[in-house]
Formats: C-alpha cells, structure tokens, sequence
C-alpha cells in the first residue's frame, strides 16, 4: 500500500504525464487477464518507440491529477477498472493500436479520450484510428515538397541540356564540314 507522500508523487507525476500528453485515451480493461495487459503494454513500447504508456491506476488518483486542468473534463471516464493510454508523440498510432487491440479483446473497451485538450467519445477515437499516422503523413508531404522541386530542377535544366545539344550539333556540323572541304 502507498503512504500518502507515494500517493502525492504519483499525482504530481501523472499531472507532469498529463501536461506532455499530445493524446489520452481512458479503457475499461475488465475481464482482461494479466497475460493479455502485458501484451498490451509489449506491443505499445514497440509500435510507439517509446512514446505510448498504458498505464492501470486508482480512479482517484487520476481525478486528482486531473483537477484544474484539459484533462478534468474527462474524469468522468475514470470509474471502475479504468487503464490510461497517453501518446507522448503521434495519437493517431496509438488510437489505431488501442481499436485494433479491442476488436482482438472483446474485454476491452475504449470510453473515450483527450486530444489537443478537446474530450472525444469512443466512435471519435475509432474515427482517429481510421487517420494515416504521423509518419505516413510527413512522407506524403516530403513527397508533396519533393515533386515539384524535381520538376523545377528539369525544367531549369532542360534548357542548359538543349543549348549543349544544340553546341554538340553545331560543333558536329562544323567538324564534318571540315572533314569534306580537306
């Protein structure tokens, strides 16, 4: 059991963990078994390299950490055995992560969740999952930046390769005319 000075620790921690949180989804993890959380939790550290955690704590622990700020509004999702997911980076992987675990695991349902300190229902952390992830989204847009650099590149060189066509010729004809007048 923790004494009250663990306890204000943990608050303040979770409090800290709250402020960083670009995403914060709430489950209801009943009927899970212990082997089913640890994969769970295995397969989060993995698929967010370090930037998910799932954590299990006392519902009043958690209203606690959330008074007074983004996240009170939704403590009302934090009652009965109550898991806390938290994306320290890209939400939208840890949304399609967190569905795809409670179609596999009936036991497992998602409540809710806290995005860009906006609440969101359960079918809106199910919408978020449908969303491409962070990184397919930056290698759409590098693709986006790249395609019409490459197109400028040939354009801006098309006429320096036409002039060099153009002075090869030139140099050809000139050469061959050389030739026939020896």
């Amino acid at each position: 059991m923790l004494t009250i000075v663990q306890k204000k620790e943990a608050v303040e921690e979770l409090r800290e963990k709250f402020t960083r949180a670009k995403g914060i989804f709430v489950a209801d993890y009943s009927g899970l078994d212990v082997e089913a959380v640890n994969q769970l939790r295995r397969s989060l550290r993995t698929e967010g390299e370090g930037e998910y955690e799932y954590r299990v704590l006392k519902n009043t622990m958690m209203r606690r950490a959330a008074e007074g700020s983004e996240v009170e509004s939704i403590a009302e999702y934090f009652a009965g055995p109550t898991a806390l997911a938290i994306s320290y980076g890209d939400p939208a992987g840890l949304a399609k992560a967190l569905v795809n675990y409670a179609k596999e695991h009936e036991a497992f349902e998602l409540r809710g969740g806290l995005l860009d300190g906006r609440a969101i229902d359960s079918s809106e952390v199910e919408t978020l999952a449908t969303l491409p992830s962070l990184d397919q989204i930056r290698a759409k847009l590098v693709g986006l930046i790249q395609a019409p650099a490459q197109k400028i590149a040939m354009v801006l060189g098309a006429p320096a390769g036409q002039l060099a066509r153009v002075v090869e010729a030139v140099s050809y004809t000139h050469l061959r005319a050389h030739e026939t007048n020896d």
